[in-house]
């Protein structure tokens, strides 16, 4: 740093860490927790709210900057999460509430500290960032005067403190979505799905999305700091972190337009079913017999290439679905050469005859073929779909039902429709990003379209449906692949494999999408790496900083 004005602290100098958590007021971490959920408003419907998230992380980081040791840094980080995720998953208490029967105390109670959980990993990451990057105060040698005799900066900024701050925000998000069967709903690269940094989802997936932001603010903030304070350095020291923060916005936005993957086979006919189906009727005898005549009607009435509906669209066990019923969507596919996939409840057999190992299944039919497809869903909802260890009591407050099911394989077989191969998930699978690149990579006949059959109805019409959808496109990104979704009650739609969604029907109306899709075939580098890339640079940054950093050397 030869050039820089800022001298690191070194590490036997007392500092502030001790009394860090009281050396703040109240309102700093009140502000905090103000700018996370304003960057609630960043993610969906918000349009073109990646330049929005942009804009508040930067204040967050400047925000975070003030902070003078690791307990205000962790204080801060949690505060912003917090923030961020009781305004950003709230309609999990419409879940528990409205769907479970929960009490609404403790369901508003429930939300709260699952937030306050979530909230944890942006601590940890700002924790990571603070002893990382060091603190600097001004060298009066080189004719920079203190805000006042005793004043030190509380932010460092070099340029191993911002690369530090993107590795450690990308690895919190990273653990987030890994722990306790992972939960990476509001990951910060989602909100950049119709923003400037896009186009790293192709190359790092959405936590490489996300370091590329946390780098981009931090250098930002550097770059307003060295303008305010760093008259000694040169022009070229000084701007060099706006210019690097213009060039990565640059470049997403450039490889927003590079295609990774290429058109592969015919394109295909698809019609994607949305009942509607009022979710507390939908496991009543009245429910499932309305289910049954509704998706009857709707598979029926036009063929296509592939037909798919929501998840278990047919409440049933799939083994005791009507003969009437099978024996007309047998004949409509066998007569309009239709694939369809259906939503019902899979189930296995003892020797004896008894059910047993139920599970929430895509089942697929093929004109022509007697073989019955079969994708048994893979990543379980905790409390919806499975009950953690030693939760069954919070489970038992709620009216839910399929509360414990067993899981299918990590990867499955393609399903094939003419001769494209399609790789089909169902519910919140499709938020988990490194699974689909695993799957394309490890099938025998990688799929060149993506399938998402869920059911968003326990989640009332609230954000959770937009948010979803870009999520879905997130995939498409990083995939090179066309989505197809079929929801219940929104958002149905057409995803293109450049992430824009191509089609889909008004929510909470019962209609059908119909569209011409176009699979590809190839890699994206996100599809050949998965989260690796992002895991192993932002590793080796942050080691990097915490052994050759100049306030750990001294």
């Amino acid at each position: 740093m030869a050039d820089s004005p800022f001298r690191i602290l070194p590490r036997q100098r007392k500092s502030a860490d001790a009394d860090s958590a009281q050396a703040l007021p109240f309102w700093h971490y009140l502000v905090a927790a103000v700018l996370g959920a304003a960057n609630t408003l960043s993610f969906a419907p918000t349009p073109h709210g990646g330049w929005l998230e942009l804009v508040i992380f930067t204040l967050f980081f400047a925000w975070l900057s003030r902070t003078r040791g690791w307990r205000g840094a962790a204080l801060t980080g949690w505060a912003f999460g917090f923030g961020n995720f009781v305004t950003g998953v709230w309609w999990l208490y419409v879940s528990m509430h409205f769907y479970g029967g929960m009490a609404a105390p403790l369901a508003a109670a429930a939300v709260a500290l699952f937030s306050l959980y979530l909230a944890i990993y942006p601590a940890l990451s700002s924790v990571v960032w603070s002893l990382v990057a060091g603190r600097a105060h001004f060298d009066d040698e080189e004719g920079y005067a203190r805000e006042s005799a005793d004043s030190e900066p509380r932010f460092c900024p070099t340029w191993h403190g911002a690369f530090a701050f993107a590795s450690a925000w990308a690895l919190g998000e990273w653990l987030r979505g890994l722990v306790f069967t992972g939960f990476p709903w509001l990951s910060s690269g989602y909100a950049q799905v119709d923003g400037p940094l896009a186009g790293f989802g192709a190359i790092a997936g959405v936590y490489g999305v996300g370091f590329v932001l946390a780098l981009v603010a931090a250098l930002l903030v550097q770059a307003y700091y060295h303008a305010r304070h760093g008259q000694a350095m040169t022009a070229g020291a000084r701007f060099a972190p706006a210019y690097v923060a213009a060039g990565l916005i640059v470049a997403g936005m450039l490889l927003s337009f590079v295609q990774f993957t290429t058109p592969a086979n015919s394109p295909l006919t698809v019609r994607l079913l949305q009942g509607n189906v009022k979710q507390e009727m939908k496991f009543r005898q009245e429910g499932v017999d309305e289910s049954l005549a509704l998706y009857r009607r709707l598979i029926t009435e036009k063929p296509a290439d592939l037909i798919v509906t929501p998840e278990t669209a047919l409440p049933v066990l799939a083994s005791q679905v009507p003969q009437d019923f099978a024996t007309a969507i047998r004949h409509f596919a066998d007569t309009t050469r239709s694939s369809i996939l259906f939503g019902a409840v899979g189930v296995s057999l003892t020797p004896e005859g008894k059910p047993t190992d139920y599970t929430n299944s895509l089942f697929g039919i093929t004109p022509g073929s007697f073989d019955v497809f079969r994708y048994d869903k893979h990543h379980l909802v905790p409390f919806g779909e499975f009950v953690p260890l030693g939760f069954h009591w919070f489970v038992n407050l709620m009216g839910i039902p399929l509360g414990d099911l067993a899981g299918g394989p990590a990867v499955q077989k393609s399903f094939f429709v003419r001769n494209q191969p399609v790789a089909v998930d169902i519910c919140y699978e499709d938020i988990f990003g490194e699974e689909i690149a695993r799957t394309i990579r490890e099938q025998e006949a990688p799929a060149g379209i993506l399938v998402n059959s869920t059911n968003l109805a326990w989640f009332g019409n609230t954000i959770a449906l937009d948010q979803h959808l870009q999520i879905a496109r997130m995939r498409s990104i990083e995939t090179g692949r066309p989505m197809l979704r079929a929801t219940n009650t929104g958002m149905t739609a057409v995803i293109g494999a450049d992430g824009h969604v191509v089609a889909k029907l008004p929510t909470y109306t019962t209609g059908v999408l119909e569209a011409t899709v176009q699979g590809t075939s190839g890699r994206t580098p996100y599809v050949s790496s998965g989260n690796l890339t992002v895991i192993v640079i932002s590793l080796v940054l942050l080691a990097f900083g915490f052994a050759f950093a100049p306030g750990r050397r001294k």
